[in-house]
């Protein structure tokens, strides 16, 4: 049996994440296994909104987690990684100087993707075929620190996507603009008067918290209004009230309500009652297109 290992690397503006994935049997129905995986929550996003730069702490941060992170792989053996950088190295002035000192500190390589590459490789993950029904439209909504990715899905096929500088991080710290809030519901509307009536496919760390508070599967949608009642719920609390109440970690408790805020604008304005949740992300995407490189395979679990 043929056995490949490769790691992707998330670089968000809440964390950064390391996934290992074993990928074993026939390329024709590859099978991944989660080996190893290890979320660190720098938080760059905190002073690249509303500062324009990474500060010189968050910046060893991310150099020491990235040091780790090689030496993880070399101790697992990955043959082949990507590394990616999303919204707050995208806007952050000094993000090319960073990139350059982890590259000579660590030997990783980091490449800074624009949103539509992130949006795309998110839905190329993988494992969504367990919760698509091939005659019905979805909007593929990954919620993350710093921007929001969507992607319209429509009889199995890729139809748009859109990126928007709205995300978590970019709300707690007040730097999300009225007017790209105004664009993210205007193309919403144009969106559901097209493909309507639309469900949600939604990823991110926030969501898959909010699944296993509701106690879901993965093939068990989340409903509009069980979703409603927790926003209503953890609003209400304060940060150390939710931490309490629903056992959440530091870096999750205040993240957590704007990502439901965005998920609720989606629902509300494209009329969705249903939201499945297969937890993929980002590092999923990037082993995916690894493995389907290696081996010159258009369309991945598709």
């Amino acid at each position: 049996m043929n056995t490949d290992i490769f790691a992707g690397i998330d670089i968000g503006s809440n964390a950064v994440r390391l996934l290992i994935n074993n990928i074993e049997g026939d390329k024709s129905a590859p099978d991944f296994k989660k080996t190893a995986y290890l979320r660190v929550p720098i938080r760059l996003g905190e002073d690249v909104f509303t500062k324009g730069e990474i500060n010189e702490d968050k910046k060893q941060r991310l150099i020491a987690a990235m040091k780790g992170f090689s030496y993880l792989m070399k101790a697992y053996s990955v043959e082949s990684y990507r590394a990616c950088a999303t919204s707050a190295m995208r806007d952050a002035r000094n993000g090319k100087e960073i990139t350059d000192a982890i590259l000579s500190e660590s030997g990783i390589n980091i490449e800074i993707i624009d949103g539509q590459e992130e949006a795309d490789m998110i839905f190329d993950a993988g494992g969504l075929d367990s919760v698509m029904d091939k005659s019905r439209n979805y909007l593929y909504v990954d919620v993350g620190g710093g921007s929001t990715e969507v992607v319209v899905f429509s009889k199995q096929r890729k139809i748009t996507s859109n990126s928007f500088q709205m995300g978590t991080v970019r709300f707690l710290v007040d730097a999300v603009k009225d007017d790209e809030q105004k664009r993210f519901k205007d193309w919403l509307k144009d969106i559901y008067e097209q493909y309507a009536p639309l469900s949600i496919i939604a990823s991110g760390g926030n969501i898959n918290k909010v699944q296993k508070i509701l106690g879901k599967t993965t093939r068990v949608p989340l409903t509009y209004a069980e979703v409603q009642v927790l926003y209503d719920s953890l609003n209400d609390l304060s940060y150390e009230e939710r931490i309490l109440n629903f056992k959440l970690n530091t870096y999750r408790a205040d993240v957590i309500v704007p990502a439901l805020k965005i998920f609720l604008t989606v629902c509300k304005i494209c009329k969705v009652n249903e939201i499945y949740v297969p937890k993929v992300g980002l590092v999923d995407g990037i082993i995916h297109h690894l493995y389907a490189q290696k081996y010159n395979i258009d369309k991945l679990n598709k």
